[in-house]
């Protein structure tokens, strides 16, 4: 009994969304676009920035301990 009405209301919802008016057509406006034939070029200037970068000389700095973490899959096993 229970399957039964299952099916029914699975074959009422699918039929219920069928029944959907959806064929309304919406119109796009399109907008014609010409070709640049001239390209104006402003001076690029080239600053010289020298950036730090962090050494980290302990051993027990966060960084070094996130990129060297192991798992227990990564350990070679015996035969």
């Amino acid at each position: 009994m229970k399957t039964l009405v299952t099916l029914i209301f699975v074959l009422f919802i699918g039929i219920a969304a069928q029944a959907q008016d959806t064929t309304s057509e919406t119109k796009v406006e399109t907008i014609e676009m010409g070709i640049v034939t001239e390209t104006v070029e402003e001076g690029i200037s080239f600053e010289n920035t020298t950036e730090v970068a962090r050494l980290y000389k302990r051993s027990n700095s966060k960084v070094k301990k996130a990129l060297s973490f192991t798992t227990k899959r990564n350990r070679a096993k015996l035969a």
